[in-house]
């Protein structure tokens, strides 16, 4: 039976070594097919959303270059009226008249000229409030909410067009700005009758003068119109969610000034820029930048910026994430799914080969280990007849002091069945007293097995005395303990041998109570004989055991000590009682009489079966202790 199981043995290894690689070779194909498809899948999505950013960033150049023409062609306009030769003719005189117009040579025609010339290029360039409805658009008084004006250098209105608001705040103060010798915009703002208007302001400069102030200056405030909003209109643009729009910072909020796709009108609309992923924000924060973000409706969009050269305006182009990558995320997601069908295809073939080329070797391993699993069983019932035999305990224990194994002695006498017994901590079946005794001796076991792996070197031996009501009551266990290796169906433990030795310790007491006993007899008889020595062995064994117990020496030795030096006087019932008696004068052959006395102990007691070395341990009374020899 041996011989056939070592010869089938290299075979069933060189199987499953053979099964372990083909199964980890089709892992690792089916992973990197799969790592390969969502890397496919990954890049055409990157590719793509690239793409998207060129497009967007296209458009973006685009309508911004558009936005900076418009602006640059409203600057234009002031600029062709601050270098009108008649205007600056007039502003230099007001100037050298120290600002009194009537010092002026025939002021009112000159006003009168400039006003012309002003709701000339008003009317021409679009600076005019908007016609009230069943109303004729002409020179009619209403109230300013576009038109050019004229400011001498104190910032004071000369003359302007038909509906030019008055110069007061932020128009105010961008012509104070343009006085000092730059141009200035007067940033986009809600005017008279919630009109949303922006402004361009340039400096008058004096004839034949090199100064870097003006002396006036030409002020143009619009309303902001179709004539911005188409050009944030892309031409054919065939997206039906993308937009293009205008925002600003104001602060902790960003501010929407041109109309978006949900009908708002310029400046309806303005959001905190602590916002979750705001893309107006973004935009502001990162011009130039693109990412996907959430427009101000909440829906995730594809974004990117481009600044407005010398304005606080951002222009910003979105587009729904769903209409722009819609498309091709379902395009991939299929590809996706047709990659993963066909690496599921090809694995589930490969297995089902792999498995018809091995139905016949996996009959034979199942054949296998049937027969192991039967002489397994048949080895087991084997152990359990053996150990059930045995009349010691025979137990295991896992580190939670759980039983994994009991014999039936063991069972029987806990009072309940081996079954019952597996699964139940010891303190359940023993009692806590035990249990506590037994338990720190086999976490130790364990733990020094865990550090050495030798199983010789981890086990412990112990002899335990539990006390009971009475004398009779006490009882004696040795237990063994040896150290379990842990597997797949058995956690580490430990294997104890149990063997109540209350008997043969009583008989043990009891024979050592009689030797005690016989000792005294003869020490007794000793006494009588040699009265100036009287309890001298009594004396030497007390002191001796003293000492013993002091250096650490072991029961053993203890106990040798105590019975030799009791003992050692014995051989002086052979001596004279004349010669014990005789207080000196002692001739030479009766001291080596006395001083040899404990030879003749040792020769009388060497026969006696003492289970300690006494008789050894008298004969080594007359040695010297450098242990070179015997007294002389």
């Amino acid at each position: 039976m041996e011989s056939t199981t070592a010869q089938e043995a290299p075979p069933r290894r060189r199987v499953n070594a053979a099964v372990g690689v083909v199964g980890a070779v089709l892992i690792l194909a089916i992973g990197l097919g799969v790592v390969l498809a969502f890397r496919f899948v990954a890049e055409e999505r990157d590719r793509n959303l690239q793409a998207w950013q060129t497009r967007l960033g296209i458009v973006a150049d685009s309508r911004a270059a558009a936005v900076n023409e418009w602006v640059d062609q409203n600057f234009a306009v002031m600029r062709e009226l601050a270098e009108n030769a008649s205007l600056q003719l007039y502003m230099t005189e007001l100037a050298l008249a120290g600002g009194d117009r009537r010092a002026v040579d025939d002021e009112p025609a000159q006003a009168s000229y400039l006003r012309n010339l002003l709701v000339a290029t008003a009317d021409r360039a679009g600076f005019v409030p908007p016609p009230t409805a069943g109303e004729v658009a002409a020179n009619v008084e209403r109230t300013g909410v576009a038109g050019i004006g004229l400011v001498d250098g104190s910032a004071r209105p000369l003359v302007s067009s038909t509906g030019m608001p008055p110069v007061i705040g932020s128009i105010r103060n961008a012509a104070a700005r343009a006085l000092a010798g730059e141009p200035a915009l007067i940033d986009i703002y809600v005017g008279a009758s919630n009109r949303v208007s922006v402004g361009f302001v340039l400096p008058v400069f004096a004839l034949q003068d090199d100064a870097a102030e003006g002396v006036g200056a030409v002020v143009g405030v619009r309303l902001l119109d179709d004539a911005l909003f188409r050009r944030l209109r892309q031409p054919g643009d065939t997206a039906e969610t993308a937009a293009t729009y205008l925002v600003r910072d104001a602060g902790p909020t960003v501010e929407y000034l041109t109309p978006l796709n949900d009908g708002s009108g310029p400046l309806e609309r303005s959001l905190d820029k602590s916002t979750p992923e705001l893309a107006a924000a973004f935009a502001l924060q990162t011009p130039g930048g693109f990412a996907i973000r959430r427009d101000y409706a909440g829906r995730d969009v594809l974004v990117t910026s481009r600044p407005i050269a010398g304005t606080p305006w951002t222009l910003v182009r979105t587009i729904n994430r769903e209409e722009a990558l819609g498309p091709t995320e379902n395009r991939l997601r299929d590809t996706l799914i047709v990659l993963l069908v066909a690496i599921g295809a090809i694995t589930a073939t490969m297995i089902a080969v792999w498995r018809h080329g091995t139905s016949l070797r996996a009959a034979e391993a199942t054949e296998r280990h049937r027969v192991a699993a039967e002489r397994f069983q048949n080895m087991l019932s084997f152990m359990r007849v053996v150990t059930d035999s045995q009349p010691t305990h025979i137990v295991a224990v896992d580190g939670d002091t759980r039983y994994t194994f009991a014999n039936q002695p063991a069972a029987s006498d806990a009072g309940i069945t081996v079954e019952d017994m597996v699964g139940k901590s010891m303190a359940h079946v023993i009692g806590p007293t035990k249990a506590q005794a037994l338990a720190p001796i086999n976490r130790r076991v364990m733990l020094n097995f865990a550090d050495t792996d030798d199983v010789a070197q981890s086990r412990e031996s112990h002899i335990h005395t539990f006390e009971g009501d009475t004398a009779e009551d006490v009882q004696v266990i040795r237990s063994e303990h040896v150290p379990l290796r842990g597997d797949r169906d058995y956690p580490p433990g430990v294997l104890m041998v149990l063997q109540d030795i209350t008997l043969l310790t009583r008989e043990r007491r009891r024979s050592e109570a009689i030797l005690r006993h016989l000792v005294n007899t003869l020490v007794s008889v000793v006494d009588r004989r040699d009265p100036f020595s009287a309890n001298h062995s009594i004396r030497v064994a007390e002191v001796s055991r003293a000492v013993a117990e002091e250096m650490g020496a072991p029961e053993s030795d203890v106990r040798t000590v105590d019975i030799a030096g009791s003992l050692m006087n014995l051989g002086k019932i052979f001596i004279p009682p004349d010669v014990l008696t005789k207080r000196s004068d002692l001739s030479d052959a009766e001291r080596d009489l006395v001083v040899g006395a404990y030879r003749v102990s040792a020769d009388l007691l060497r026969d006696v079966p003492f289970e300690l070395p006494v008789v050894t341990t008298i004969e080594q009374m007359g040695e010297i202790l450098s242990g070179t020899g015997p007294l002389a």
